[in-house]
């Protein structure tokens, strides 16, 4: 075998793991690490080995058979999602997504292996937390178990002290110099042509998905052909192979096999580290990479772009200086900060599928012990949505408090989605149903369309093979989607009210045109772009209770009984009132409608009242005092406060603040309590007479503004000092009253005029 970084360190990595039971063991990509331990530690019984990604996994168990003269399938095996290759013989099997975590399930011990292998957990999948979580659970059962975590980056010293602090390996990688150049704006093509023409190697592409490395593919090959015929380099002879995970077996090996000549493999990041391309001395790097994350719109996780993380983009470079001085190529601008670490899934997607496994092996996800524990909401979520699922039920009493449901036990065998395991478990194993869901993982849309239809999803299973009864397949879809219902705010309108009590929009891809019910299962932005129709009996209401509004409209308060799906209102049945309810939403609706502000009616009554209260210096607890004054009332107008006030204030309003005011003719007139804090009063001039000192009222015994009128009841004078507008501005006013109304009394001395409210004519000769 050639020699490798690692060679040097297992030794020591075997005799740790065999006095410990445990170890960290960080290696740069390249150093051998996932090909080298495992097959060390076989001295004790066999072998697991957790890894990320499907193509590694399979890429390994090859190498390692090939590197040992092993046969592949007996001594060394792989198992990942739908494919298998091992037998009972096999000692090291490498395994990936939940199928360590499926094997804990049915056998929490893991009796048939003696060493747990983590590989590449600075990845940090779900699946690792929930293997490392599952399987320190098993370690500290079993003595003679062993668990071994292996990363190209990675924080060992928390892995460590979550195994008790087992010691740690750290291994230098083999590394050459490396000519780090940007170029931002650069397609990927051109970029590969480029260095492939100033390289010699082998070139590594990384690119998001497989869109995007599919179209480069040919663009690549496009551009390196005519290179070719415009140089005259008839001798360049280059192979363009994809590598992704949606790939075939046949053409994964392809890309990862040595071969003669030259070649450009365009990769997603399982090519980072998880597997080596060999031969490789440049990287062309896009800067990309396709990111899990919870899409609470969908209501499952979708696949994001997003920019790669600073140590992604080291692990990337690190390609190119395995075997030789390498150079490496970014398509971004060298100023560009990038963020430094990747996000652990636990963090980003939804937990549903995680818990559902945990709940399976018999433990509860709010006490397991994690190795970095997940947000207590994003687990009530998860939990909640297998509830509505029917696949875990809440138990009063029991331990974990959750249990599988019938239904859950079949889910957790389907390798998808709880939603889409709960469609195939409702479809009963229908083609179209299983289409459906396959199409759905892909986010397969329909076709933009106007033709009608009951159910977008039907519309993309494109088997005509596929057998469909459409009330049971929309009764399929919507038993995965729940939570998902939508109800049409007008007939035939796009607009529609989501169970989650959002609003949304129908959009022009889907053909759902005239239900009044559906399910939303797909919505971007608030744009439901595929649609399924329920039917109203299909929705049982999840909560009935008397409810209590109040119609402005009308200034009452109406109550009924309510079923709800959700957020949506499915019937109501009017009754009378709560009492107590009704004074508290009429209190809110007067408090609302600012009294103080109003001037006639009832609200006018009410601001002016208040306003008193104000001038008096009474503080009162207004709420208090309008829910009293509601309690009963049958109308928003009913509620009057000043019925509801205190003895005491009611005592201290007519002192300090009196409603009226009685002038010298005898007439009481009202007081105006103005915002600003004084008080008015308007009174004809003549009912003034014989009255010296302007009126003081309240606790600061403030001056009353008089406005006083004339005959015609319009003002000629505005004072707050009376006797000085009888000595100084009354002669003046008196000449101009004499001339507008001469058969009325003005007499010179104001001060024993005798007041009157009908002011005495002047006598007329004759």
């Amino acid at each position: 075998m050639v020699q490798l970084p690692v060679d040097a360190f297992v030794p020591q990595v075997v005799e740790l793991v065999r006095r410990h039971r445990a170890a960290v063991v960080t290696a740069a990509p390249g150093a051998g690490k996932t090909t080298r331990v495992p097959p060390a530690l076989m001295d004790e019984g066999p072998v697991i080995v957790l890894q990320p990604r499907r193509v590694a996994a399979r890429a390994i168990a090859a190498r390692i058979a090939s590197e040992r003269g092993w046969t592949l399938g007996r001594d060394v095996g792989w198992q990942v999602r739908l494919d298998r290759n091992f037998t009972a013989a096999t000692r090291l099997l490498v395994v990936t997504e939940g199928i360590l975590t499926a094997r804990l399930q049915t056998d929490p011990l893991l009796s048939g292996f003696s060493t747990i292998v983590l590989d590449e957990f600075h990845e940090r999948s779900i699946h690792a937390d929930v293997a490392i979580a599952l399987a320190k659970q098993a370690w500290r059962a079993r003595t003679d178990l062993r668990i071994v975590v292996m990363s190209a980056t990675l924080d060992s010293a928390a892995v460590s002290a979550f195994l008790d602090d087992c010691p740690v390996v750290n291994v230098p990688g083999r590394t050459h110099p490396l000519e780090i150049a940007y170029a931002p704006g650069q397609s990927i093509a051109d970029a590969t042509v480029d260095v492939v023409r100033a390289t010699t190697g082998n070139v590594l592409c990384f690119l998001p998905g497989a869109r995007e490395i599919d179209r480069a593919v040919g663009e690549i090959r496009v551009r390196l052909a005519s290179t070719v015929q415009g140089t005259g380099a008839s001798g360049l002879d280059i192979d363009v192979l994809p590598l992704h995970g949606s790939l075939d077996a046949d053409a994964q090996d392809a890309a990862l096999r040595p071969a003669d000549r030259r070649r450009v493999i365009v990769a997603t990041n399982i090519a980072e580290t998880s597997v080596t391309v060999p031969g490789v001395t440049a990287v062309v790097d896009g800067g990309l990479q396709k990111v899990a994350r919870y899409d609470a719109e969908r209501g499952i996780d979708t696949l994001e772009t997003e920019r790669i993380t600073a140590d992604a983009a080291d692990q990337r470079a690190g390609r190119a200086g395995r075997i030789a001085p390498g150079s490496v190529r970014r398509l971004w601008d060298a100023r560009d900060r990038l963020r430094p670490h990747r996000e652990p899934e636990i963090h980003r997607i939804d937990l549903s599928s995680a818990i559902l496994d945990i709940v399976a092996w018999g433990g509860d996800p709010r006490t397991l012990e994690w190795f970095e524990p997940p947000r207590e909401d994003a687990i009530d979520a998860a939990i909640a949505l297998l509830d509505r699922l029917e696949l875990v039920a809440r138990l009063k009493g029991a331990r974990s408090g959750i249990a599988l449901t019938k239904i859950g036990e079949q889910a957790r065998r389907l390798p998808m989605h709880p939603r889409l395991a709960r469609v195939v478990i409702e479809g009963r194993g229908s083609r179209a149903i299983a289409i459906a869901c396959e199409r759905l993982a892909e986010r397969r849309l329909p076709r933009s369309s106007h033709a009608s239809t009951t159910s977008d999803v039907l519309t993309i299973v494109d088997d005509v093979r596929a057998d469909v009864g459409e009330v049971d397949f929309r009764r399929a879809i919507f038993a995965g989607y729940p939570d998902r219902v939508a109800r049409r705010r007008e007939a035939g309108a796009p607009q529609v009210f989501l169970s989650a009590g959002t609003g949304a929009v129908i959009g022009r891809e889907s053909g759902v045109h005239d239900a009044e019910y559906l399910v939303a299962v797909d919505v971007t932005n608030g744009i439901i772009r595929m649609a399924s129709r329920v039917e109203r009996d299909w929705l049982t209401p999840t909560s009935s209770a008397l409810e209590h509004r109040f119609d402005a409209e009308k200034g009452v308060v109406r109550a009924a009984i309510v079923d709800r799906y959700d957020a949506l209102i499915l019937a109501e049945s009017p009754t009378r009132p709560d009492p107590e309810i009704a004074a508290g939403l009429l209190a809110d609706a007067w408090l609302a409608r600012a009294p103080s502000t109003s001037k006639g009616g009832s609200q006018g009554a009410d601001a002016r009242l208040l306003r008193r209260l104000r001038f008096a210096g009474r503080d009162v607890d207004l709420r208090s005092v309008v829910r009293t004054a509601a309690y009963g009332a049958k109308h928003l107008d009913d509620v009057r406060i000043e019925r509801a006030l205190p003895p005491d204030v009611t005592r201290a309003l007519d002192r300090d603040a009196p409603d009226t005011l009685v002038v010298p003719s005898g007439r009481a007139k009202p007081i105006e309590y103005n915002e600003d804090g004084s008080v008015s009063v308007s009174v004809k001039l003549q009912e003034l007479f014989g009255l010296a000192e302007t009126p003081r009222i309240g606790p600061r015994r403030e001056p009353i503004v008089l406005s006083l009128l004339a005959p015609n009841g319009r003002p000629v004078q505005v004072t707050r000092d009376l006797r000085s507008f009888w000595d100084r501005t009354y002669p003046e006013v008196r000449k101009e009253l004499r001339g507008r109304y001469p058969k009325h009394s003005w007499p010179e001395d104001p001060w024993t005029a005798s007041p009157s409210a009908r002011p005495a004519r002047k006598a007329t000769k004759g």
